[in-house]
């Protein structure tokens, strides 16, 4: 990997970034300390930064779920498995402020759309290494979900100064439980006779969702050649 030139441009920006943010100045410095031909750092992101650091939060994704395939996860509660994906994947970024300076950029109009996508792959990332296989509606509904609780927990995260991120590890779990208690209510509407008629309708016609054949065409997922 050593010679693959994003990950020296990510490494590289990585020294910058505190400082410059996920800037235009961050990538040049970058090209410059890494070695790497402009035009060759050009191809690779074609808007700069922006793209730089998109690929720094796909590294992300990429190392949480190598951790999750070396994990022995058997012994856990399926809520469990969720949130020590959450966990991990927070932990992998170890660089707190490259992570706020991204966040403060995907949070500019022009970029809300990367960022949306960005944490949409997260979530997609995290449900695949768990093994989920639904292929209708819930396919939907569990990254959405997702989604919300992980960038909820990342927020929390930036600002938590709390020995060995106990807090941000509270309130993930508590946002988790959440989810659960919004689970366990909709299996309660299922299984009441009267309501369950009155919903056969609209349930048969949300199960006829599947999710899309090809990924890139969904939130979350970039289009050939942009990676996420």
């Amino acid at each position: 990997m050593q010679d693959d030139p994003t990950e020296k441009l990510i490494d590289a920006a990585l020294m910058h970034v505190p400082f410059d943010g996920w800037t235009e100045t961050t990538f040049r410095a970058a090209i410059a300390d890494a070695e790497v031909s402009p035009t060759v750092a050009k191809a690779l992101f074609p808007r700069g930064a922006v793209d730089l650091a998109l690929a720094f939060h796909r590294r992300g994704d990429a190392q949480m779920v190598a951790r999750l395939k070396q994990a022995d996860l058997s012994g856990m509660r399926f809520r469990d498995k969720v949130a020590f994906a959450v966990r991990t994947r927070i932990e992998v970024a170890e660089d707190r402020e490259a992570v706020r300076r991204g966040t403060t950029l995907f949070s500019l109009p022009p970029y809300a759309p990367d960022g949306a996508r960005a944490i949409w792959g997260t979530a997609d990332a995290i449900w695949t290494a768990l093994g989920d296989t639904s292929d209708d509606l819930n396919w939907y509904t569990k990254r959405a979900t997702l989604s919300g609780v992980y960038s909820a927990t990342v927020l929390f995260w930036l600002g938590d100064d709390s020995i060995d991120n106990q807090a941000t590890w509270e309130f993930l779990d508590r946002r988790i439980n959440d989810v659960m208690a919004i689970e366990k209510a909709k299996a309660v509407f299922r299984d009441n006779p009267v309501l369950s008629k009155l919903m056969a309708g609209p349930a048969h016609l949300a199960a006829s969702i599947k999710p899309p054949k090809r990924r890139d065409d969904v939130p979350g997922q970039q289009a050939p050649g942009a990676q996420l």
